[in-house]
């Protein structure tokens, strides 16, 4: 089966992108049937997650064991302590 070069429209930012024939071969070999909807500066960007991923949100504590200033990504709810990174490094190397 021969392929040729086509023009796609990327569905998320509306860009002309070239399907090669090279790929088109590719893409067949694997079994995708499917042309890709997305341009590849589109796809590497949902690859790397940055479309869907939030923004972590981050809470200043103060360490429970040495009374340091940190920051954890997590709400403390306050019935177990929280650790700084290197005090909390240090109680995990014990167990």
């Amino acid at each position: 089966m021969a392929f040729a070069d086509k023009t796609l429209t990327c569905r998320e930012c509306g860009a002309e992108f070239v399907f090669a024939a090279g790929e088109q071969e590719f893409f067949r070999s694997r079994g995708l049937l499917n042309e890709p909807g997305r341009c590849p500066a589109c796809r590497a960007t949902r690859r790397r997650g940055l479309l869907s991923r939030p923004e972590q949100q981050y809470y200043e504590v103060v360490c429970d064991s040495c009374g340091s200033q940190a920051k954890v990504p997590f709400q403390p709810r306050g019935d177990r302590p929280v650790y700084c990174n290197e005090c909390f490094a240090k109680l995990r190397g014990r167990r």
